[in-house]
């Protein structure tokens, strides 16, 4: 389904469905290698990726269905390019918005350890009917 075909779709349906495009670890490697050079070929993408011909091709016309990237033959090698420059500021942006959730999320695991270490320990109960 081409994610642009229906016009009357509400803006966050489309961007969803971008997203939708982009929502496998494969996938964002692609763009990750293709962002880092002008064009690649399907070769150097399976040798990337270590995947066989089938499964790339398969994750590459995903890509291609979201218009994200652009194929051309030469010869007997098809070579990929990102579609939009604007494709890697997204991969850029989001690796930003990563690294900070994981900073974020490792100061309230540090935060929550402090606290837990400036408790101080609940006495045990005495089972032989001692008084302390």
């Amino acid at each position: 389904m081409d994610p642009f075909s229906n016009a009357h779709r509400p803006l966050y349906e489309i961007k969803a469905n971008l997203f939708k495009g982009v929502a496998h670890p494969v996938r964002v490697r692609v763009l990750e290698v293709l962002s880092r050079s002008p064009d690649v070929s399907v070769g150097d993408l399976m040798t990337d990726t270590g995947l066989e011909a089938s499964h790339i091709s398969q994750h590459l016309s995903v890509l291609r269905r979201h218009h994200l990237v652009v194929a051309e033959r030469r010869g007997s090698q098809v070579f990929y390019r990102l579609a939009y420059p604007q494709v890697a500021d997204l991969l850029t942006v989001s690796r930003v918005l990563l690294m900070e959730i994981l900073e974020t999320t490792q100061q309230q695991l540090e935060s929550t350890m402090n606290l837990s270490d400036l408790e101080s320990p609940v006495p045990a109960p005495q089972l032989d009917g001692a008084r302390p």
